[in-house]
């Protein structure tokens, strides 16, 4: 019972303090609009601090966490024995694995200002359920708001990288040796950039949500400096 009542007593003091500290009016209208801005103030910085080191030179490639890797098809059948034990050498696969962490790069380019929009537009049903929820909450609510339309945007950008980085020679022994084509090659890697990005915005929420002092902002430091 005392365990109850302390736990109960904890989230009544963390309720009244969020109020005057976000200088909230007592009605529920007003609550949840400023909680949806702390959302949108939480989703914003994630994403320039995300952007920034995916952006950064090799800043995929750089990144355990968001790193491209080769695709599954890689060691496929195909071409000659000769051929696909030369594509399968580790030198070549390092050359291709930077070859698309480069060319992720120059698609991620293109998603910033798109999931900066979405952060504005997207709707927040329950705002204090994510303020409330787990580290990584916001961005896997705008992960599933934004859903398949970011590759929209990443499949035209990872074309584009992937021609500028190109080296014709090996991707037609690529293409000979294991089956893949072009497009499937930008197809894959424009998946697994939008699951990058989406990663890296999650690791840096965490880390604010931690450490909110280290943002030097007002509003994330009083809501979540009161919610750790």
């Amino acid at each position: 019972m005392q365990i109850t009542s302390d736990f109960s007593r904890r989230r009544l003091l963390q309720g009244a303090a969020l109020l005057p500290l976000l200088g909230l009016a007592n009605c529920a209208d007003s609550l949840r609009y400023r909680l949806t801005d702390v959302i949108r103030r939480l989703l914003n910085l994630s994403s320039q601090r995300a952007f920034a080191r995916l952006l950064a030179p090799d800043g995929f490639l750089n990144d355990e966490l968001a790193q491209i890797h080769l695709p599954s098809a890689f060691g496929g059948s195909g071409g000659g024995n000769i051929l696909r034990a030369l594509i399968l050498t580790e030198p070549v696969r390092y050359r291709l694995f930077k070859q698309l962490n480069r060319a992720a790069g120059k698609a991620a380019d293109r998603a910033a200002p798109v999931i900066a929009d979405a952060i504005l537009d997207m709707p927040i049903i329950d705002a204090e359920a994510i303020v409330r929820g787990g580290p990584m909450a916001a961005t896997a609510l705008l992960e599933r708001q934004v859903g398949d339309g970011l590759l929209f945007v990443l499949v035209p950008g990872a074309d584009e990288g992937l021609r500028l980085f190109d080296d014709g020679a090996l991707n037609e022994a690529l293409r000979v040796a294991t089956g893949i084509n072009f497009s499937g090659l930008r197809d894959d890697l424009a998946h697994q950039t939008a699951a990058s990005i989406f990663r890296a915005m999650g690791r840096e929420e965490s880390a604010i949500r931690a450490n909110p002092r280290d943002t030097n902002d007002p509003v994330l430091m009083a809501v979540f400096g009161v919610m750790k």
